[in-house]
Order: structure tokens, then C-alpha cells, then sequence
């Protein structure tokens, strides 16, 4: 067996490849209906964007905890869970936040999972092929904070569209990502066979 497949043997991020793309769907449906009702009320922008970082925080922690024995950076991936769980909790228990307060809030809550992202990205980079992508969510993510923090008092209707556009992006992203994995888990068992096995002198 070659050192690319073998690394992927056993690997628990690839076994987990279908928790990625349930928070890639997550954020794609999350950026739909943005974009599909523009003029949402700050209630529900509230609701639904709550919803959405729970999902994506629950499944973050779930790929987390089940790999983290042998996934290197597990720990930014579990920070990254927790925060996103416990921003969703907030926006719950402060229904009437102001919608200043609410993209302030996005705002640390991408740059922070920005942060998280690249970091397990630079720490999966020997085990992981295709690394690039959940990099490139943080980027996308930092970037969406940064925007956020730049611009407070943007119009509703275009800070809708740049948090929409911003999760299909971000999900596209996930799912790419979690079929990439699944494509491994599926092809590394065929090149571990002996048939495959290098063979001696």
C-alpha cells in the first residue's frame, strides 16, 4: 500500500465524511432561503440563523469528539462546535437583539470559526488530501466577519445577500469536501488488499 492511501486507513475524519456534508446542506438551505426572501424580519433572520449554527455546531463536535484520539487539531474543530452552539443559544435567549448587535455576533462568530478552520486545515494538512477546502471556509469566513465589522450599518437587504451568499459558498465547500472523503474511504480498502501490496525482492 502506497503512503497516500495509507494514510487514510482507519482515519476517522473519513468515516465521518457524511457530518460535513450535512453541514454543507445545512448552509447551502441556510443561503437559499436568504437569498429567496430578501426582505426577511430581523425575527427571523434571528431564528434561522440560530438554527442554522447549532446544526453546524452540533456535527462540528460530533467529528470532533469521534476522532479525538488520532485527528490531529481536533481541538479547533471542537472550539469551533461549541462556539457555533453557543451563539445559536444566545440568539434564542435574546430574541429582541438589535440588528447591530445580531451581525456583530455573526461577525465574531465567522472570524472565530475562520480561525478554526484554517487551523485544523494546517493540522490535517499529512493526513488529509484536500485540505485546501475547509481552509478555504475559513478564509470565506474571516472575510465575512471582516466585512460584517467593517460595514454595521449596512442595508438589511444587502447584509442578507452577503450572509447568503457567503453559506452556499461555505457549504459548497463541506459537501465538496465530505464526497472528496468519502471517495477515500471507498478506494483506500481496494488498494490495502493484498493483491495491491507492494510487492518484495
Amino acid at each position: 500500500m502506497t503512503s497516500e492511501y495509507a494514510e487514510f486507513e482507519g482515519f476517522p475524519v473519513t468515516t465521518r465524511w457524511w457530518a460535513l456534508v450535512i453541514r454543507g446542506l445545512a448552509a447551502i438551505a441556510f443561503g437559499v432561503l436568504a437569498f429567496a426572501k430578501p426582505s426577511i424580519s430581523l425575527f427571523a433572520l434571528v431564528i434561522l440563523w440560530g438554527a442554522y449554527v447549532i446544526v453546524d455546531g452540533v456535527f462540528a463536535v460530533v467529528v470532533a469528539v469521534r476522532g479525538a484520539r488520532v485527528v490531529p487539531g481536533w481541538g479547533w474543530l471542537l472550539a469551533e462546535g461549541i462556539v457555533g452552539i453557543a451563539s445559536g443559544v444566545v440568539t434564542y435567549l435574546w430574541p429582541e437583539i438589535t440588528a447591530v448587535v445580531l451581525l456583530a455576533m455573526i461577525a465574531v462568530w465567522a472570524v472565530l470559526t475562520g480561525v478554526a478552520e484554517i487551523a485544523t486545515a494546517i493540522q490535517l494538512r499529512r493526513q488529509l488530501h484536500g485540505e485546501w477546502m475547509l481552509a478555504a471556509t475559513g478564509v470565506l469566513s474571516i472575510a465575512l466577519g471582516v466585512i460584517l465589522a467593517m460595514r454595521p450599518l449596512a442595508g438589511a437587504l444587502a447584509v442578507t445577500w452577503i450572509i447568503g451568499l457567503y453559506a452556499i459558498l461555505f457549504g459548497g465547500l463541506l459537501v465538496g469536501l465530505g464526497f472528496r472523503l468519502h471517495r477515500w474511504q471507498e478506494i483506500a480498502p481496494h488498494h490495502a488488499s493484498p493483491e495491491h501490496a507492494p510487492t518484495r525482492a
